[in-house]
């Protein structure tokens, strides 16, 4: 971990959890953050920052591995099973537990 920085991660009312970090990345990577950004900064007609451009990839990279091909049959009942089965609680509720389990103070 890097020492000149503090972590820091909040829950957020909405179920998410904001977090602050540090990332070394090469500049090619740079780059492609930047043409991100001024491809969202286009779609949405106002400036965009990197952050948000990173929380915009990160964002739709979920989403399209979460994405299903067309046509494909929904899983079998029987591996829904070997899923954990936590009871439902509200998303802020989730955001909570899992940033003290990353704190270790759950």
């Amino acid at each position: 971990m890097n020492d000149r920085v503090t972590s820091a991660m909040h829950a957020l009312p909405d179920g998410e959890a904001e977090l602050t970090l540090v990332v070394r990345l090469p500049w090619e990577d740079i780059a492609r953050l930047g043409q991100e950004a001024g491809r969202l900064a286009a779609q949405t007609r106002r400036p965009v920052t990197l952050d948000e451009a990173v929380s915009h990839r990160l964002r739709s990279a979920r989403a399209a591995a979460h994405a299903k091909p067309a046509g494909e049959q929904p899983p079998a009942v029987a591996s829904a099973a070997s899923v954990s089965s936590l009871p439902a609680r509200p998303p802020a509720e989730q955001a909570r537990q899992a940033i003290d389990r990353i704190n270790g103070t759950a």
